[in-house]
């Protein structure tokens, strides 16, 4: 316990300025758009001082936005951290189990059906769901349930939904494939309820900072967490529903967005972030900032028209990442 007091006093900082920078983007969100708005009038709308438009722009259209973008990053970023512990794999990825494949061919089904609203976030929603089960049933099989066996049953079944995805495109009508592709590089514009994203990323960070000091010790290998009194089989299953249903919720939301699980919680590894219990929280704020600034950037870039979310996470995301990977080679 005392070797580890150290650790949480220097993360406590970090803490403190991710959260700062969550509220920053925050502003940033709701002052920047077609209709900017400055910072007396925006602090207006929160005291009762702004005009009606001003309150309508912001409480109606931009804050629901913002807020499930911040939901939506921190559930991507949280992920991330927990798919990592699981595969103990510092670049292992959020969608890297099939698990968005799956709510991508469940949305992509109901926007070739002509439905849209709750039927395509329920679809995009049991689609993943189906993903997560077929992995863990076929990642059993009859041997011994493992990370590599799970790692590899993710990935062909990703391929497998790659192909159903791609099936479903070529044969779906002109007047639908702008709305699809959109839908494929992530998308924010239908966000508007954040309360449901929100309460699941509270949930999922509840779990993880539950299990954080399991994760400290599954880091260093299952046989030391074994001798330590770890039940690492039963660990193993709650990080994979963990993390499964905060990526499938994340997808069903906004869409495929990459490099967001990816990038957060490796960056806050360099900066000496390792403990799970700094880990874990530091990872769904900075994913809550950095995907709360991205999707303002998308609908701000090259207005009046609106890009894809998707796009501005993977144009920042690759450099950082190439970066990120050099720094750590």
């Amino acid at each position: 316990m005392a070797d580890h007091q150290p650790a949480l006093k220097r993360g406590l900082p970090l803490l403190a300025g991710l959260a700062v920078l969550v509220l920053a983007s925050l502003a940033f969100a709701l002052a920047v758009g077609s209709v900017p708005l400055g910072w007396q009038r925006l602090l207006g709308v929160f005291t009762g001082e702004a005009d009606g438009f001003a309150v309508d722009l912001v409480l109606d259209l931009r804050l629901p936005r913002a807020l499930s973008a911040c939901a939506t990053g921190g559930m991507l970023a949280l992920a991330g951290a927990l798919m990592q512990a699981l595969l103990r794999n510092p670049l292992a990825d959020p969608y890297i189990l099939g698990v968005s494949g799956g709510a991508a061919v469940g949305a992509l089904g109901a926007l070739m059906a002509g439905l849209g609203g709750y039927w395509l976030s329920g679809s995009a929603f049991c689609g993943a769901l189906l993903s997560m089960l077929l992995v863990f049933a076929l990642a059993r099989g009859p041997g011994e349930w493992s990370a590599t066996r799970l790692l590899l049953t993710g990935v062909v079944v990703a391929a497998g939904w790659g192909a159903a995805i791609s099936f479903i495109l070529a044969v779906s009508p002109d007047s639908t494939l702008r709305g699809m592709m959109f839908w494929l590089l992530g998308d924010l514009g239908q966000a508007s309820d954040p309360s449901f994203p929100l309460l699941v990323l509270a949930l999922g960070l509840a779990f993880g900072l539950y299990t954080a000091r399991d994760l400290n010790v599954l880091v260093h290998g299952e046989h030391k967490a074994r001798s330590l009194g770890v039940a690492t089989a039963g660990l193993r299953l709650r990080l994979y529903v963990a993390s499964s249903l905060l990526t499938a919720v994340a997808v069903t939301v906004a869409g495929n967005v990459g490099f967001i699980g990816l990038i957060a919680p490796h960056l806050l590894r360099l900066v000496g972030a390792h403990d799970h219990r700094i880990l874990l929280p530091a990872s769904a704020l900075l994913g809550a900032a950095m995907l709360t600034i991205a999707d303002t950037l998308a609908r701000t870039a090259a207005a009046p028209l609106q890009l894809p979310v998707g796009v501005i996470t993977a144009l920042l995301g690759v450099p950082l990442f190439l970066y990120l990977l050099r720094r750590s080679a």
